[in-house]
C-alpha cells in the first residue's frame, strides 16, 4: 500500500523570525512564524519544519516559546531543529509542543547521541537534517556540510545516511545546498542515491521552483517535499503542488 506524500513549508527562523535567502546567504525576512503556521495549517500542510538557523542559547529560549505558540495555534505536527546535542534538548522542544526533533551538527559532532534519543524517545521522533552539496574526492560525490552549507564535514553524504538510519534515524530531510533557495529544482541525482541507500522515509528539500519539480522528486522516491521560497512568497500554494502531483498519479492527504 502506498503513503500519501507530505507536503510541508519550512520555515527559518532567525532572531524569532522566519528569514530566506538563495543558499543560505543574503537572508530576506518573510514574517513571523507563528502567523505562517497558522496560514500554512489552514492552507492544508501536512507538516511543519522549524529550524533555528542561529540557534544560539537566546535563539534556542526563543525556539522554544515559538514552537509552544505554533503548537497551540495548529493541529498538524511539527518538527523544530537547530542546536540539539543531547537527549534533554530532545526532551525540552518535545515538552514545548515539537512532535519530531532535526539533529544535524549535534550528530556530526558525537554520532552516538541518535542511538541515545532513540532509545528513549523511539526512532519516529528523530529526523536527520543532512545539509549536502557535490563534493570532488567523496566515494559518492556528495558530502556532508556543516555551518548553512559554508564548511565541508569531510563525510560522505550517503554514507552518513546510512550509518544514521542503522543507528536509529526515523527519517532524512535531504537538504541540497548547491540548489538551496535557487528555485531551479530538487537535486534529483543526490536525492536517488540517498533513496537507495536508506529504507526510512525521505524528506526532499532545497530548490523547489514549479509544480513539476515537486513531481519529479516523488518519481525518484521522495516521501515527502519541503520548500519554503515558492511557499512564503506566494509563488505556489499547497493547493497548487497538492493538484499537481494528484493529477500525476500520486495520492496526497
Amino acid at each position: 500500500m502506498s503513503v500519501a506524500l507530505r507536503v510541508i513549508p519550512c520555515l527559518d527562523v532567525h532572531d524569532g523570525r522566519v528569514v530566506k535567502g538563495v543558499n543560505f546567504t543574503n537572508l530576506r525576512d518573510a514574517g513571523d512564524p507563528v502567523e505562517l503556521a497558522a496560514r500554512y495549517s489552514a492552507d492544508g500542510a501536512d507538516e511543519l519544519t522549524f529550524l533555528d538557523i542561529s540557534a544560539s542559547s537566546d535563539g534556542r529560549a526563543t525556539t522554544r516559546e515559538m514552537v509552544t505558540r505554533c503548537a497551540e495555534s495548529v493541529f498538524i505536527p511539527l518538527t523544530v531543529g537547530g542546536g540539539v546535542r543531547s537527549v534533554e534538548d530532545v526532551d525540552v522542544l518535545l515538552r514545548s509542543g515539537a512532535d519530531k526533533v532535526g539533529i544535524n551538527t549535534g550528530a556530526l559532532a558525537r554520532p552516538d547521541v541518535i542511538d541515545e534519543i532513540a532509545r528513549v524517545f523511539g526512532n519516529q521522533v528523530l529526523v536527520l537534517s543532512l545539509d549536502a552539496r557535490r563534493e570532488a574526492g567523496m566515494p559518492s560525490g556528495y558530502g556532508v556540510t556543516t555551518h548553512g552549507g559554508r564548511r565541508s564535514a569531510g563525510i560522505d553524504a550517503i554514507a552518513w545516511a546510512r550509518e544514521a538510519a542503522d543507528r536509529g534515524i526515523g527519517e532524512v530531510l535531504l537538504n541540497s545546498m548547491d540548489a538551496d533557495g535557487t528555485t531551479d529544482g530538487f537535486d534529483l541525482d543526490m536525492l536517488r542515491a540517498v533513496r537507495d541507500a536508506v529504507d526510512v522515509p525521505l524528506i526532499a528539500s532545497g530548490g523547489a521552483g514549479t509544480v513539476q519539480h515537486f513531481i519529479d522528486a516523488a518519481a525518484v522516491g521522495a516521501d515527502a517535499l519541503l520548500a519554503a521560497s515558492v511557499f512564503h512568497y506566494g509563488t505556489l500554494t499547497i493547493a497548487d503542488v497538492k493538484a499537481g502531483l494528484r493529477g500525476a498519479g500520486y495520492e496526497v492527504r
